[in-house]
């Protein structure tokens, strides 16, 4: 799996390929909040609940967690750029059946379970084409800086362009829009050449595949049982440890023998990739956490519509936006540990501001500061963390640690909205202390990356790096 000489594309095709790799991290990330602002649409229309529609979106940012690993390392057998376009498919046949959904379980299938799918299928070549792509830190820093960027903006634009469709026209529409976005970006794919060839002789690890992914899906269910049941709760969260723990076991002893695992156990003995990898689940934990937080917020206390919702999170796009075409600048002159610190201290800044503000103002504009800061932190801080990871592996790995990578960021999604949105829905004090004690809890957790983030390097990158 060594990449030849003959195989290294000019900058200029490797700059058009970008294109519709950071498209599909784009539509990706807006899947996992855009849903945000359709809460009381959605539970109107469909009849169901506001803690039904919190399900649906767990559930996909869940099933993408799950399967990102085993969707990585089917790259290796069936090929990158198949790999991605399969996933493209998958991903906007469900986004059709989103559109014409006529209850929770449709939608559901369609949206949580089939794009959850498609995106564990398209993610993982994103980040492997791109790693194999563009070889120097720089330039590297810079791709990365692009797509995570989307990622982010993906994100926080979320709301607003969900709101501006399911107020202009309906939430279904929404859907629709994303099914577009898929086209656009299978027609751009026709320019994208995989670096390496597919080798269908390497066996898939089907026994840790099921491990894996019921260990996280029983760990994060089971904090959503958490306003609900909490025999149940403890049941689940139990059982995925449990089954965590299996797996790790198993993927230990099938190395041992010779035989090729879902996830070498070497991945994680790589002291500095393991604490890229806390702060990258730490850092969409908090971006879609308080995405969802303040989304039902606005919408269940304040009243606020869809269109109303999505334009409060303008502040947060423009940050993202603003800290991602600086990234590959920022990253070219100082340490990845000071941005990724510097992202964190951003981001808890901006949610004190945000506690602060919104308590002594009731007004929309009493969000800004707060969101701006955090659109800015976690912008800032989302490219050094990626690119720590990918670069602390050889090209042979690629397609594991794209897989665990990929995992454990969306991983931090699903755990965001998992419990910030238990917090709010268990009604554990009144509707306005409820939202200050999720984002208090949020807070906390941010505390835990900053503080992962100080045990990093703290070396300025090097020009070159390590994966050649």
């Amino acid at each position: 799996m060594t990449q030849t000489p003959g195989t290294t594309r000019p900058p200029s095709a490797a700059r058009r390929m970008l294109v519709p790799l950071a498209l599909a991290q784009f539509i990706c990330s807006f899947a996992g909040s855009n849903m945000n602002v359709m809460i009381n649409d959605i539970s109107e229309d469909l009849d169901t609940t506001v803690q039904g529609v919190q399900t649906a979106i767990t559930v996909f940012l869940l099933v993408m967690a799950a399967l990102m690993i085993p969707g990585g390392k089917l790259t290796d057998r069936w090929g990158r750029k198949r790999c991605f376009i399969a996933g493209l498919v998958v991903y906007g046949i469900g986004a059709l059946l989103s559109a014409i959904s006529p209850n929770l379980g449709v939608l559901i299938l369609g949206n949580s379970i089939l794009e959850g799918v498609g995106t564990a299928l398209l993610i993982p070549p994103v980040y492997i084409l791109t790693t194999l792509l563009f070889h120097d830190m720089k330039s590297r820093a810079r791709a990365f800086g692009i797509i995570t960027g989307m990622g982010g903006i993906g994100a926080a634009a979320g709301p607003l362009i969900g709101g501006l469709i399911t107020t202009g026209i309906s939430w279904r529409a929404a859907f629709v829009f994303q099914a577009l976005i898929i086209v656009v970006i299978v027609v751009l794919s026709r320019h994208i050449k995989d670096p390496l060839p597919p080798d269908p002789t390497r066996r898939f690890d089907y026994v840790g595949a099921a491990l894996s992914a019921g260990g996280l899906v029983c760990l994060v269910m089971g904090i959503l049982q958490a306003d609900n049941n909490i025999t149940l709760m403890f049941l689940l969260i139990t059982t995925g440890l449990i089954l965590i723990a299996v797996f790790f076991a198993y993927v230990a002893s099938r190395e041992r023998a010779g035989k090729e695992p879902l996830l070498s156990i070497s991945l994680l003995r790589n002291h500095t990739s393991n604490l890229a990898l806390i702060t990258q689940n730490i850092q969409w934990l908090l971006l879609m956490g308080i995405s969802f937080v303040v989304s039902a917020f606005l919408q269940v206390v304040r009243g606020y519509n869809a269109i109303e919702t999505g334009i409060v999170f303008t502040p947060a796009t423009l940050g993202i936006l603003a800290a991602s075409l600086f990234a590959a600048r920022l990253t070219a002159r100082y340490a990845q540990r000071t941005l990724i610190m510097s992202g964190f201290a951003t981001t808890l800044a901006g949610i004190a501001v945000l506690l602060f503000f919104v308590r002594a103002w009731d007004t929309a504009w009493a969000f800004v500061p707060g969101l701006l800061l955090i659109g800015i932190g976690v912008g800032a801080m989302l490219t050094p963390s990626v690119n720590v990871v990918q670069s602390a592996f050889p090209e042979q790995q690629q397609g594991e640690i794209s897989g665990l990578s990929r995992c454990i960021s969306n991983l931090g999604s699903s755990l965001g909205t998992a419990v910030a949105g238990t917090v709010l829905v268990a009604g554990l004090t009144s509707p306005d202390r409820s939202y200050a004690l999720a984002m208090i809890i949020l807070a906390v957790i941010g505390l835990a990356g900053l503080l992962a983030a100080a045990f990093l390097p703290s070396k300025k990158a090097r020009t070159k790096s390590t994966v050649q």
